[in-house]
């Protein structure tokens, strides 16, 4: 996130929960947003007290905050250095790669809605019952990769572009050598009634009413607080949301408007708020 031992390269990520990646409501999870719209832009370092402070103004208490920084490098993501007699954190390599995809997922989110050319992605894999570790693995990276499953074993996405995505996540999960994966279009049968199965689109809408409700009329006191608070919330939805083409969404969807609330907010909010996360992390502690 010396605290814990900065991984090689060429290891393993480290494991974090599907609720912490997806911007679960928690110092852990908040503290994931920071490092990931400032800590990250500005070279992957942050002291801890500009953390600390920048927690405090969502709402955190110190002890929670520097618990979830111990906790962070502990799993890898974090490495702490002395600095007189001030710490400073900084990201490692595993966590900038996991802040990059995450930055690109989030900000690019929506951008698949047009220009779909029908070819679908289809996996078959299945873990065995006793292998909970990798059926979890499978179906949490799958999720997060936009695929949903109309039936046991079958995992469907429009995004044929993420082939080595998938892959690796069989690898991963100790499955590409029994899996079978397909690239190719639809040609019959019911389509509406597969991606009813395949996604639960009205949780998804509910999701994106709360989100609409919440940040319309909010009003930013502190544009870091604000900018945190929004991206947080906006998070969850690459998990939640399979980001399909238009023409597989019910008409008017409301994840149109959602997106659109959120490139409002942010482009009006993010430029003071990164001036104070600038100020905050001047040479002080």
């Amino acid at each position: 996130m010396s605290a814990a031992a900065e991984p090689d390269a060429g290891a393993v990520s480290p494991a974090m929960s599907r609720r912490h990646a997806a911007g679960a409501a928690s110092a852990r999870g908040l503290l994931f947003t920071i490092l990931g719209e400032y800590v990250l832009p500005a070279g992957g370092r942050a002291w801890t007290s500009a953390v600390i402070e920048t927690m405090g103004r969502v709402g955190v208490e110190e002890k929670a905050t520097r618990q979830a920084l111990m906790r962070t490098a502990a799993d890898g993501w974090l490495t702490a250095e002395r600095v007189g007699r001030r710490t400073r954190w900084r990201l490692t390599p595993s966590a900038d790669r996991l802040l990059i995809e995450g930055t690109e997922r989030i900000y690019g989110f929506g951008a698949h809605r047009s220009g779909w050319d029908g070819r679908w992605l289809l996996v078959l894999a299945r873990a065995a019952e006793p292998e909970r570790a990798a059926r979890h693995l499978l179906r949490s990276r799958l999720t997060w990769a936009g695929f949903g499953s109309p039936a046991p074993g079958v995992w469907i996405s429009t995004h044929a572009e993420r082939r080595g995505e998938v892959e690796e996540v069989l690898t991963e999960a100790g499955l590409s050598g029994e899996a079978q994966v397909f690239d190719g279009s639809h040609v019959s049968g019911g389509i509406a009634a597969m991606v009813g199965q395949a996604w639960d689109l009205r949780a998804v809408a509910d999701q994106y009413g709360d989100f609409i409700a919440a940040f319309a009329n909010s009003r930013a006191r502190d544009p870091l607080a604000a900018t945190i608070e929004l991206v947080h919330a906006w998070r969850r939805f690459p998990w939640t949301d399979p980001d399909l083409p238009s023409q597989l969404l019910p008409p008017q969807w409301i994840g149109v408007r959602a997106a659109a609330l959120f490139r409002r907010r942010h482009a009006h909010w993010a430029p003071p708020a990164t001036r104070a996360w600038q100020e905050l992390s001047g040479p002080r502690d």
